[in-house]
């Protein structure tokens, strides 16, 4: 499956790249994160060239997974750590801009990065529990959408207003739930 799928062509990676770059020192400010406790973020984010055959899904334009590590030289249980992983779906990402003129990938992976480190910094900071239950997930996806959107929205990112448009709905609160 891997194989079929489209991947990011080189220049397409040196967008990513400063998606991450940005993405990182944005929330990093946002949470008032020190670089000390940035760097305690125990995380990769990685596109399908480096996913394996269970990080690679269908539908979403990326997920977080959660492992568990633990230092080699370690042989204790409390030395387990949590390290996640932001899986970039290339494919699905590439497929949702073809039939988006308007959006570009610059601002279309700022946003989608953003999103997914934000969940990494609220489930570290233990502001989100990471196996929640599907009515919780839903809740918290709205409240990542607005604290994306807000983190976005105060800087003047040019092709930014097409894909807040496309991610309206998300910041609505969910009703559909019940």
């Amino acid at each position: 499956m891997k194989g079929e799928l489209q991947r990011f062509d080189p220049d397409q990676i040196r967008i990513i790249n400063e998606s991450v770059a940005l993405g990182e020192e944005l929330v990093s400010n946002h949470f008032k994160m020190s670089v000390n406790e940035w760097l305690r973020l125990r995380y990769d984010i990685k596109t399908l060239s480096d996913l394996t055959g269970n990080e690679i899904i269908q539908g979403p334009f990326a997920q977080v997974i959660r492992y568990q590590g633990k230092r080699a030289d370690r042989r204790l249980g409390s030395a387990v750590y949590d390290f996640y992983k932001i899986c970039l779906q290339d494919h699905a990402i590439l497929s949702a801009l073809k039939g988006m003129p308007e959006v570009s990938l610059s601002p279309f992976s700022l946003y989608i990065i953003t999103h997914e480190l934000i969940h990494i910094v609220r489930f570290c900071k233990f502001l989100q529990n990471f196996d929640a239950s599907p009515g919780e997930r839903n809740a918290e996806e709205g409240r990542v959408h607005a604290c994306t959107h807000d983190i976005l929205s105060a800087l003047p990112i040019a092709g930014m207003t097409p894909v807040f448009k496309f991610y309206d709905e998300w910041r609505r609160p969910i009703d559909r739930l019940n």
